[in-house]
């Protein structure tokens, strides 16, 4: 007796991965081996640099803190430090945000904790 094998169900599979490398360079979109150990990696990629995003993002907020606190004659770490001792709780996304959009509120919270 022959081997059943679901071929419709197989093939669906192997074409719906072959949708997802479109775009992809060479082999990587139309073989079926590589195109799939392609895809996979950049599942662990996109794993990967979704933790990496909220670092690099942290750093920026970071610089920029640095930046406006210095041209109030402040460092970043003493800003930090003085806005801890002062009880401000204000995190570092809504402190860059202000440093960029709103420099008069800035200046009024690093007056405040001077």
């Amino acid at each position: 007796m022959p081997r059943s094998v679901n071929h419709v169900a197989s093939r669906a599979k192997r074409k719906k991965i072959l949708g997802l490398t479109r775009g992809y360079y060479g082999a990587r979109k139309n073989v079926w081996t590589v195109a799939k150990n392609t895809w996979e990696k950049g599942l662990t990629y996109a794993y990967r640099d979704r933790k990496n995003k909220k670092r690099t993002f942290r750093g920026l907020w970071i610089q920029r803190i640095n930046a406006a606190a210095r041209l109030e004659g402040m460092s970043y770490s003493r800003l930090m430090g003085a806005l801890h001792k002062a009880g401000i709780e204000i995190n570092r996304k809504v402190l860059a945000d202000l440093a960029m959009n709103h420099p008069e509120a800035f200046k009024a919270i690093v007056a405040k904790v001077k």
